[in-house]
């Protein structure tokens, strides 16, 4: 079993891949500069052993989870809507390749002209972009297109938005390696959707 350390080390390390640029978990293989005795001081040391406790081994894919739905306090962690962000974490992980499926007929549906989902025009948020944004389509699908298309940091020169757009492009860069698909899969279903 995990323990309370243990679990606040993870969330740390999860928190600074999903707020920084610089740092990436994967990377430094989930280790930051945390100590015991900064893990002591903290008031909610609880809620980290509670999470341990609970999800074990899966925690730190409740944490991803939660800091994709930009959950980022651990007492903010603790209620039915954090359940509910892991369950559709687990589904859609577990049914990735239907999703995408589904949100590649969706964007068929809204537009007709493949190119013309992925541009910004006169430096808009693209049409696949604002999509997800009324969560009409999975971030994951997101990650997948950006994936196989690059198209995110090539539209980002074009995107004069300053507020929104750059926590955005950030959770679709840092949520890239959580992302497991088959790339040709998806290549495929692609492709066979916009014949």
């Amino acid at each position: 079993m995990m323990d309370p350390f243990d679990s606040y080390k993870l969330y740390n390390a999860l928190k600074l891949h999903f707020e920084t640029d610089s740092y990436d978990a994967v990377k430094y293989n989930y280790k930051s500069n945390v100590t015991p005795a900064s893990f002591f001081k903290r008031k909610d040391k609880y809620f980290f052993a509670k999470l341990a406790k609970k999800y074990d081994k899966n925690l730190k894919e409740f944490y991803i989870s939660q800091f994709k739905n930009t959950e980022k306090y651990v007492g903010d962690m603790m209620d039915e809507e954090a359940e509910k962000n892991y369950l559709d974490f687990k589904r859609i992980q577990e049914s990735i390749h239907r999703v995408f499926s589904i949100d590649i007929n969706k964007l068929n549906d809204q537009e007709q002209k493949f190119d013309k989902l992925f541009e910004s025009d006169n430096g808009q948020l693209p049409l696949v972009i604002k999509l997800w944004m009324q969560e009409e389509i999975s971030l994951e699908t997101i990650v997948i297109l950006n994936s196989i298309l690059g198209f995110v940091p090539r539209e980002s020169k074009k995107i004069t938005d300053t507020i929104i757009w750059p926590d955005m492009k950030r959770l679709i860069e840092k949520y890239t390696p959580f992302v497991n698909y088959s790339k040709n899969k998806c290549t495929k279903l692609l492709t066979n959707a916009f014949k």
